[in-house]
Parts: structure tokens; C-alpha cells; sequence
């Protein structure tokens, strides 16, 4: 009888360590974040190796338009290949609010591309990647991109016939891999139709600031910029505008 309780205990406790390891290994995944209607939908395409500045940068200005009055503000989330955890370049560790693969997230109104590692080599080989933002970005009101994303966005056809720029080392990069694009260089950004292209680093902010002002006027992106402590004229940053 002893040495049947005694197995009981122990088994208990290998239960009990087998739980634990568990929760540490499993995150504890958050419901999706809740989208209120009448705003735009921002889908920010994130993977393994995006990094943080060209995350960040548009997160941060597009989020904060929900504390601005009398505009259409946006539902800002996080779109990955699947839910498994996302590691950027320096090391971050972020959860996704949706996967592409499964098809199951909201309609994007305005897709944003961040730079990640890989967006020069291996990425652009990912059918099932380039198909998504070929079919997302085409539905979209506005496409925008951030650093070596554009590569991205080229990829999916998405940049035929309007100008572009990247990230300043990699424009002759960018022109070989793409000869048949109008590609602009020594711009912060590029605006063409609906296409927003920007050089990326910190520079991120200014075609994200640079598209709400275009949607909300200047006071708006000047109150945003400000939110950050950012001191935000258009007039100031080089930039093309080719078609609205």
C-alpha cells in the first residue's frame, strides 16, 4: 500500500514538472485584438528576421491616430505565415494576431511591408509569401514599404509601373534584381498611386507620418509626430510624390 501512494506521489509530480515545462514552452496566446468598425485596417507583414525600426516605426504612428478625434483611425495588427512566435533580427520575440497561410484575418486596407533579413534572397523565392502580398496588396487601398520590403512588393508584381525607392546601400541591388522598374534614388520616400515606398531605418517614420498626412492633413501627422517627439515637416524631407 506504501509503495502504491509513493507511486502515486511521483507520478504526480512528473505531471506536475511535465505542465510546467509545458507552460514555459507554449506561450499563453492572446485572443486576436479586437477591430473596431469604420477604421482602416492595417495589416503589418512580419517574419523571422523583420527588423525592429521598419516594425516599429509604422506601428507607432499608425496605432496612435486612435487617440486623434474626427478622423477614420486604424485597426493596427501583426500578420505572420502562421501564430508561431516571431523572432526580428535583434532578437525580439513577437506574437502574431494572424496567419496568411490559413487565410484567416480581416481585410487589409492598407498593407505594410517591413525589411526583414532574408527580403533579398530566400524570401523572394517563398511562392506562397509573394502570392499572398501579390493578391492582399493589389485588394489594398494603400501598399507601403520599408527598407528592403520593396523588394518584396516587386517580387509580387505589385511595383511595375510605378516609381520605387529602398534602402539607400541597396538601390543598385535593387535596379539588377528589378531592371524594369522606375527606381528612385536619394529620396526618404516615394508616393505613387497608391504605392508608398520609403528608405527605411528611421526614416521608416516619415513615410508612415508622410501617409497620414495625405489622409488626414498636416495638423493630424504634426500631432502624431509630436506624440513621439518627432518634429515632422514634409516640406523638410526629400521625398517624390508622382501620382496620388
Amino acid at each position: 500500500m506504501k509503495r502504491y501512494v509513493y507511486f502515486l506521489f511521483i507520478l504526480a509530480l512528473l505531471l506536475s514538472a511535465c505542465r510546467e515545462q509545458q507552460n514555459r514552452s507554449e506561450p499563453n496566446i492572446p485572443p486576436s485584438p479586437t477591430l473596431v468598425e469604420g477604421r482602416y485596417n492595417v495589416g503589418i507583414l512580419i517574419m523571422d528576421g523583420v527588423f525592429n525600426t521598419e516594425l516599429t516605426a509604422p506601428m507607432d504612428i499608425f496605432q496612435h491616430t486612435i487617440f486623434r478625434k474626427g478622423i477614420k483611425a486604424m485597426n493596427v495588427f501583426l500578420v505572420a505565415e502562421d501564430m508561431q512566435v516571431v523572432t526580428t533580427f535583434e532578437g525580439l520575440r513577437i506574437l502574431p494576431d494572424y496567419g496568411y497561410l490559413d487565410g484567416n484575418h480581416p481585410n487589409i486596407d492598407i498593407l505594410v511591408v517591413p525589411s526583414a533579413e532574408h527580403h533579398l534572397d530566400t524570401d523572394l523565392d517563398n511562392k506562397s509569401l509573394i502570392d499572398w502580398v501579390a493578391k492582399t496588396g493589389a485588394n489594398a487601398e494603400y501598399v507601403t514599404s520599408h527598407c528592403d520590403g520593396a523588394f518584396v512588393l516587386a517580387k509580387a508584381g505589385l511595383l511595375d509601373n510605378v516609381a520605387s525607392t529602398t534602402f539607400p546601400s541597396d538601390i543598385p541591388k535593387y535596379k539588377e534584381t528589378f531592371p524594369h522598374l522606375d527606381v528612385r534614388d536619394d529620396v526618404m520616400f516615394v508616393h505613387d498611386e497608391k504605392y508608398i515606398t520609403s528608405a527605411g531605418g528611421a526614416r521608416s517614420f516619415d513615410g508612415a507620418l508622410y501617409l497620414c498626412e495625405h489622409l488626414y492633413g498636416k495638423e493630424i501627422a504634426q500631432s502624431l509626430a509630436g506624440g513621439l517627439v518627432i518634429d515632422w515637416q514634409l516640406e523638410e524631407v526629400k521625398h517624390e510624390v508622382i501620382s496620388k
